[in-house]
């Protein structure tokens, strides 16, 4: 079935059934229903690049987002089911893309053969060279987070410099003294992933500012690395009462870990950091924590995307969140030490 037969069915040109489908060219009430009770007769449904040609949409977005490691984490599978569900409520389809830079064949095919309406940018970094071409391309994109200089772009940001300092004043202010930092992996702090730069920026000024003694540690993606590096910061510095971590797939390990070192949390030791609500609950004791709101960027991603391809020529806008620290049972008075 094909428009030619709707149209001689219908008693009208292939071009008219075109703008009826496409809504490209107005078409009368009467001339638009006569058509429409054709295509409920026969069951059609438009080819979507045939469709895509007509009216110039795909009806889809791609999501651009590179695994952090060798894996998706826990809090990445979040925003994927985010965006996804996002989309359909606004009836676009998600093509996902592992694109970790600009010069990806899996980037550029998205892009040259206009696969998608428009995209949505993961794992940025302050220097990101996927920005910079999208932005150049004047090809409609929303990035979640954002670059060292996201003026004039359109973004949902985490402010990870304020959750990591929040982390470090409560801490502060229930008296420790020694604070570890277990921030991402070491390859993603050297390439600037944004969020590992911010989080120990507010980490390392949040320090100076209480007069803490900290030590900061880069930790793989997995619970081996988690528990590895507990046993790093213990070695380093016995004394440590306390760490802020950004690492949610090391948590376990971390947790283990201290275990293992005869430490409880949070009689002994405390832990806190940024990592996605349901993994804060999942540990225990469950985990004081800057909740990521992984679900609401994802939403706050999409409908910011539609609204740009509906107004391509509205301003520029973004989101900073800064959630609140959901107090829970993984942090306790620090033991003075000597």
């Amino acid at each position: 079935m094909n428009i030619g037969e709707i149209a001689r069915r219908a008693g009208v040109s292939r071009s008219t059934v075109s703008y009826a489908l496409s809504g490209k060219r107005p078409v009368s009430g009467d001339t638009r229903r006569k058509i429409q009770q054709v295509i409920d007769e026969l069951g059609y449904r438009p080819n979507a690049s045939a469709r895509a040609l007509a009216n110039g949409r795909t009806s889809t977005i791609g999501l651009v987002f590179p695994p952090a490691g060798n894996h998706y984490t826990g809090m990445q599978l979040d925003f994927i089911g985010s965006v996804v569900e996002a989309a359909a409520a606004h009836d676009y389809d998600v093509l996902l893309s592992p694109s970790g830079v600009d010069s990806d064949r899996s980037f550029q095919r998205l892009l040259g053969e206009r696969r998608v309406d428009g995209a949505i940018l993961m794992e940025i970094r302050l220097q990101d060279d996927r920005v910079d071409h999208l932005a150049a391309l004047d090809f409609p994109f929303v990035a979640i987070g954002r670059t060292a200089r996201p003026e004039g772009s359109w973004w949902v940001g985490l402010d990870h410099t304020a959750l990591a300092a929040a982390c470090v004043h409560h801490l502060a202010d229930l008296g420790h003294r020694r604070v570890a930092f277990v921030n991402r992996p070491e390859q993603l702090l050297r390439c600037g992933y944004e969020s590992a730069q911010r989080g120990l920026d507010g980490f390392t000024k949040a320090a100076a500012e209480r007069g803490l003694t900290v030590r900061t540690y880069c930790c793989g993606d997995d619970a081996a690395s988690g528990q590895a590096c507990v046993e790093q910061i213990l070695h380093d510095d016995p004394a440590t009462t306390a760490l802020v971590t950004l690492n949610e797939a090391a948590l376990g390990g971390l947790y283990r870990g201290l275990a293992e070192a005869g430490r409880h949390v949070p009689r002994d030791f405390s832990v806190t950091g940024v990592v996605a609500g349901r993994w804060a609950e999942t540990v225990t004791p469950r985990l004081t924590a800057a909740d990521v709101p992984a679900e609401e960027m994802g939403r706050r991603a999409v409908d910011l995307l539609v609204e740009r391809l509906d107004h391509p020529d509205a301003p520029p806008r973004h989101h900073l969140l800064t959630p609140p620290i959901s107090l829970r049972a993984s942090t306790g008075p620090g033991t003075p030490t000597t």
